[in-house]
């Protein structure tokens, strides 16, 4: 964990260490806190990093529900939890709040075991409401009538399928929930879809704001009068809506009474309505109109690169980047956005999809330059996967590029829509293996297990950025002229190895390896980036005395099993090394070869082992599961025993002599 925080709150926020502390505020102290809220937000990211626009969008609307709720008896689910640095402050992590993100400190994202207010931990957008929903029947259950629950979901969010089927189950509910929709017309890019647009028609017209204020005061004399009013009234307010929206309110058709939109910004205005909506049994909607980066002039101006910007200058609202006195390799994630650019203009068939991240996957470069063939289809990844494979049904290539993490997804319609079907998709995984301060909901590291059980689905990994070309390369081809199988491509989060990375297409012959470093005393076996690791680990260990060979097997679906009949032939000592999980992995499936072929090698798995690995850097998240570069060449060396260059020199003239 870091050093102390040298950063100071203001007066009243300094006073405020949990909601009951914020309770005891007059209501005109509000506003006065949520500055001081938003600025020491501002104060700590620009020091130590993190998420930052959400959060300062929802100052006001976090201040406003532990003002009013009753937390933690009363239960908060954010969605997808970007937003909640003003709500980790205000409960009790203040002072750690320097810590997020950062190896043994406090999560980015809300986290149960970390703090009794975190009612649900999100990583994941879309979760929330049939999480809250769920908590609210258990109170039902239990006899606890008193208890509230609020699910806090951005319109970002909304556009995710699970939010759909949380309301629809909500609003045949009686559950006392509440959705308060945080609209700013953003996730981490802008909003597409038509929702985006029904709720800006919500937000923008002048007619029904001003009539839905008159609306609601009619409905709260009707509702004294008894039931038939009550129903009089709801029949009014929503044939009003009706009208002049020009059609009927979505969320009211979901059963869910709507109640808004309402400024997100006015903290008193935002506390009435929130005491208001208390008295109100059974699922409703409060929908919020709020600015991403509110209070930051720069990140109000440019909200996608001031979700998570990294350090910067709090005066002058410059990003800090590192210096660099060389050129650099590129991420992996703009090779991609460049190579498939490239691969549309030699085939017009190429397509290429995102489920809401074109800037995070580099497909906004495609975007840009080849606008028709590229989409985004907001935060849906099901939705992703079934329509790339209704592109392929009628001839086209599709490149379907999601995180791993937001694969696992989409995994039953990776296999009905897609592999069972023998349809061409190309998935590109982009943040495989460890990514870092995003933690344990966003690792990369279970798509090689789960994908290589799939038929109809080739699995592969690059090692460095012409790989991935290469693989980019011969998936177009190998869709085009067979056409029978998805081809999946896994890479990291960062930079590659390879300044000069542009070089000529190749096409590699699917399910087979290449040979690194011919040796003698062990084979290690690599999948995918780490294999960097490997060679930077065992070229210390040479002048040592040892002589490992070392193979990019490239494929985990279909093996090499030419080369491993060669390795497990020559070889008695085997490393295998992945930045995946061990159970069900690479190192699964060459052990799997092994007891198959009735060979018998001693094999050393390295990876991630069977836990759930927290945040921190990625070196630091490899170091943690055992396969950082010092630790690679330490089980080398366990593996084979201390040795010297006389040693190995004796033990080849020995071999020369008698065989092995």
């Amino acid at each position: 964990m870091s050093a102390p925080n040298i950063l100071k709150p203001g007066p009243l926020l300094e006073k405020v260490n949990y909601p009951e502390d914020l309770r005891q505020l007059p209501i005109e102290q509000l506003q006065q806190l949520c500055f001081e809220l938003r600025d020491y937000i501002i104060d700590v990211v620009s020091v130590y990093g993190g998420h930052f626009g959400a959060s300062l969008g929802v100052v006001e609307l976090t201040v406003a529900l532990h003002y009013v709720f009753n937390t933690p008896d009363d239960k908060l689910v954010w969605d997808v939890g970007h937003q909640a640095y003003g709500h980790k402050i205000i409960t009790g992590r203040r002072d750690l709040f320097h810590t997020n993100r950062r190896y043994g400190g406090i999560s980015g994202f809300p986290k149960i075991k970390e703090s009794p207010y975190d009612h649900f931990g999100v990583g994941h957008s879309s979760t929330s409401i049939s999480a809250a929903l769920g908590m609210a029947i258990a109170s039902k259950l239990k006899g606890e009538e008193h208890r509230h629950h609020v699910a806090v979901i951005g319109d970002g969010a909304l556009t995710g399928g699970l939010a759909f089927e949380g309301m629809n189950n909500a609003g045949a509910s009686d559950a006392n929930l509440l959705i308060v929709l945080n609209d700013n017309c953003m996730s981490i890019d802008p909003n597409v879809g038509a929702l985006k647009e029904y709720l800006t028609d919500i937000t923008t017209s002048t007619t029904y704001n001003k009539l839905k204020d008159e609306i609601w005061k009619m409905l709260g004399v009707l509702n004294k009068l008894g039931i038939h009013a009550q129903e009089l009234a709801s029949k009014i307010e929503h044939t009003f809506k009706s009208f002049l929206l020009k059609h009927s309110n979505f969320f009211e058709s979901l059963n869910l009474r709507y109640f808004g939109p309402v400024d997100g910004h006015d903290v008193e205005h935002l506390v009435h309505v929130l005491e208001d909506l208390k008295k109100i049994p059974g699922p409703k909607l409060l929908h919020c109109v709020t600015v991403k980066g509110k209070g930051y002039a720069p990140a109000e101006k440019e909200q996608t690169i001031w979700h998570a910007p990294g350090t910067f200058d709090k005066l002058t609202g410059k990003i800090h980047k590192k210096p660099v006195e060389k050129p650099q390799p590129p991420k992996y994630q703009d090779v991609f956005g460049h190579t498939i650019v490239e691969l549309a203009r030699m085939n017009p068939k190429v397509v290429g999809i995102t489920p809401a991240m074109p800037s995070g996957s580099s497909l906004n470069i495609m975007m840009r330059e080849i606008p028709e063939r590229a989409f985004d289809v907001g935060i849906c990844e099901q939705h992703a996967v079934t329509f790339s494979a209704g592109l392929a049904t009628q001839g086209f290539i599709p490149f379907c590029n999601i995180y791993s993490t937001f694969m696992q997804r989409a995994y039953d319609q990776v296999i009905h829509d897609v592999c069972i079907q023998e349809l061409p998709v190309i998935f590109c995984l982009d943040r495989a293996g460890m990514v870092g301060a995003d933690g344990a909901t966003h690792q990369g590291t279970y798509d090689l297990a789960y994908f290589r059980c799939i038929p109809n689905l080739v699995v592969s990994a690059p090692m460095n950025e012409q790989e991935l070309r290469n693989l980019m390369y011969t998936a177009m081809l190998d869709a085009e002229e067979y056409g029978k199988r998805a081809f999946s491509i896994r890479y990291p989060r960062g930079q590659g190895v390879m300044v000069e990375w542009r070089t000529p297409f190749e096409r590699i012959p699917i399910g087979k390896g290449r040979v690194i470093r011919e040796g003698e005393d062990l084979a290690i076996l690599t999948i995918g980036h780490v294999g960097n690791l490997a060679v930077e680990a065992y070229s210390s260990l040479l002048a040592e005395g040892y002589n490992p060979a070392h193979y990019d097997m490239r494929f985990v679906k279909p093996l090499d099993e030419e080369l491993l009949h060669e390795i497990f032939q020559k070889f008695d000592n085997i490393l295998t090394i992945e930045d995946g999980c061990l159970m069900g992995g690479f190192g699964s499936a060459v052990l799997e070869f092994m007891a198959d072929h009735g060979y018998h090698a001693r094999i050393r798995r390295l990876g991630v082992p069977d836990k759930v690995v927290e945040h921190g850097t990625q070196q630091e998240q490899y170091k943690e599961c055992g396969y950082d570069v010092e630790s690679i060449r330490l089980e080398i060396k366990k593996m084979l025993g201390e040795r010297t260059p006389e040693h190995v020199s004796g033990e080849k003239k020995l071999q020369e002599k008698f065989g092995r």
